[in-house]
């Protein structure tokens, strides 16, 4: 089953309490198509400015990602700057410069126009509704990302697109922001009546809820001895999500699961290297066998 990813492509600098790095390979769609090319092949969407490294642009092309859709405008790469506290919890983003980015209007290749499954990463609601009226069929699963700047922006467009999709991933402040709700499983229900019947809420450190039609799932995250670097854990968690779910064309409640299960993994393996190195240094093998030990820690006796 085809997998289409539409979010941005950029150029991090990043810097955490041991160590900083510059002019790193970042974007939601980047973390998203690096972790979903575990399952399947993935097509890529987005725009890069003419300043975009050439080695960046191979290392999506030898990962099986389909850049078609990779479109080079003049000007610059979009960029993120951000430094984490000790905790490597907090966060301070320190700059954002969407240049390019800022004016992308999204054009989809004929072959990426029939996808049985969509995400829709986090960007600019008027941006993911216009993926929507360019795809020439309905995806089978539709998933969208949003964030509190969108929500607080946009509301009107997220309205409108929370009733076009089959399932929104946010972060439990910003499940907290659009409901009002501060109980997180309240807020959720509150979001299905939206228009979405499946929602998802990350918690960071403290694993995800599912919620999907009637069954609720909870799951912790895989317990780290370190955490190097968090930055795309929240889009590589999407990532092996949709791809888990894209190669079994499971969306079933069992499925939904089963694919928390590889996203979360997906996303431990992002927190242990330093930006893309953690999942660039494994394997399929590696991420099944984490899902096999992740199972035997969850084991509760009768």
């Amino acid at each position: 089953m085809s997998l289409l990813v539409v979010g941005s492509i950029g150029l991090d600098d990043v810097e955490t309490p041991r160590t900083k790095r510059t002019n790193l390979l970042g974007g939601s769609a980047v973390y998203f198509a690096i972790a979903a090319r575990f399952f399947t092949p993935v097509q890529m969407v987005g725009v890069v400015g003419e300043d975009f490294p050439a080695e960046h642009r191979q290392l999506l092309a030898d990962r099986d990602i389909d850049l078609e859709g990779l479109e080079v405008a003049k000007g610059k790469t979009f960029r993120w700057s951000g430094k984490y506290l000790e905790n490597m919890v907090d966060r301070e983003t320190l700059r954002t410069d969407l240049n390019v980015f800022g004016e992308f209007d999204p054009k989809l290749p004929p072959a990426y126009r029939t996808a049985d499954y969509l995400f829709l990463a986090n960007g600019h609601t008027s941006l993911q509704l216009k993926v929507l009226d360019l795809m020439e069929q309905r995806p089978k699963f539709v998933v969208a990302d949003t964030m509190n700047l969108w929500i607080s922006t946009t509301r009107s467009e997220l309205d409108i697109l929370l009733g076009r999709i089959d399932a929104l991933v946010l972060n439990d402040s910003e499940a907290r922001m659009l409901t009002e709700e501060h109980e997180l499983l309240r807020a959720g229900r509150a979001i299905q009546k939206m228009g979405p019947s499946i929602v998802v809420i990350k918690k960071g450190e403290h694993g995800a809820l599912l919620l999907s039609h009637d069954d609720c799932f909870i799951l912790p995250a895989y317990p780290l001895d370190e955490v190097i670097d968090p930055t795309g854990a929240g889009d590589s968690f999407a990532g092996g999500i949709m791809g888990w779910v894209a190669s079994s064309n499971d969306i079933t409640p069992v499925g939904l699961r089963r694919a928390l299960l590889y996203g979360t993994v997906a996303a431990s393996f992002t927190c242990q290297g330093f930006s893309l190195d953690g999942l660039l240094n494994i394997d399929r093998k590696d991420v099944d066998k984490r899902c096999r030990e992740f199972r035997e820690m969850l084991q509760l006796p009768a």
